[in-house]
């Protein structure tokens, strides 16, 4: 197999392939073998009929058939010899087949090279998270507020599912906590990222863009839908959705191709739960400062 390489952008490539040989020759054996188990040929029992006739009735059809089987097996072999990173399907072009060679052109979206550096050892100041007895009051008087409650008292307690007053209050200080631990668990993880990506800039690949886009609109429809928006206001709307969506689809995919630049560095493994690993991997090598 010859395979050149043409980087057309940061983006895209242009491999050019050629095979000849045994390989092309016994794909057309074995496509006419299997026709000729098949075919109806008048005259001739299946299986029976000569070579010669079967090129006459069935020479198009195997073409079309060898094209069909060969042209991705070569690609595949094409893509993991020159080692690139494809993330879409191919534009095939200028195929040429004949009973011996078989070449064609390759446009293909690659990952973009990315240099990042310094994402081990980020510093992280880590808040202390505590409860005031004045925010548990707060939260406690908005509960009565929304109930109409004038009093707090056992009874009204109850109502809410605990024995007395005593039990709710640990139950909100409980609740306030938990939302704080996750603000603050959110903001450390926003810092690393945005740390991580600084100074960092490369071409998106059009292709993953368009699919966040897509998938962003999808969702953000679904959720209009489930508030009651009409359907054909949602349609109405959706260029100004598009125009919203469109920069921080655009945002989640460069975050994800940094978090897998940096999954490929570390021996992360690439699967759907990777943003996570590598986002646990951050965490264990940063620079942990605890500050009340």
């Amino acid at each position: 197999m010859k395979t050149e390489v043409k980087k057309l952008d940061s983006t895209k490539c242009e491999i050019n392939v050629a095979v000849s040989g045994e390989l092309v020759k016994n794909k057309f054996e074995s496509v006419f073998s299997q026709v000729s188990k098949e075919a109806k040929v008048p005259g001739f029992r299946p299986g029976k009929a000569p070579r010669d006739v079967l090129e006459k009735h069935y020479a198009p059809a195997v073409h079309e058939q060898v094209l069909k089987e060969l042209v991705p097996d070569v690609y595949n072999q094409a893509i993991e010899e020159v080692k690139l990173d494809v993330i879409e399907l191919p534009q095939i072009t200028d195929v040429k087949l004949d009973r011996n060679n078989l070449s064609f052109k390759a446009v293909v979206e690659v990952t973009p090279e990315i240099a990042v550096k310094n994402y081990k050892n980020q510093k992280i100041n880590f808040k202390t998270i505590s409860v005031s007895a004045d925010e548990i009051k707060r939260q406690i008087d908005s509960i009565r507020e929304s109930r109409k409650a004038e009093g707090l008292d056992d009874k009204f307690c109850r109502s809410l599912g605990y024995p007395n007053v005593a039990e709710l209050e640990k139950a909100v200080e409980r609740q306030i906590f938990i939302t704080k631990e996750n603000q603050e668990r959110a903001r450390i993880e926003n810092e690393l990222i945005e740390n991580t990506m600084k100074g960092l800039e490369f071409k998106l690949p059009q292709s993953l863009v368009d699919r966040q886009t897509q998938d962003t609109l999808r969702q953000t429809k679904i959720d209009l839908a489930m508030k009651g928006v009409p359907r054909d206001k949602i349609e109405e709307q959706e260029k100004l959705l598009l125009e919203k969506i469109t920069p921080e689809a655009k945002n989640q995919v460069k975050v994800y191709l940094v978090l897998s630049q940096i999954a490929k560095k570390e021996n992360i493994s690439i699967d759907d739960h990777m943003p996570r690993k590598v986002m646990e991997f951050l965490l264990r090598e940063a620079d942990w400062q605890v500050t009340s």
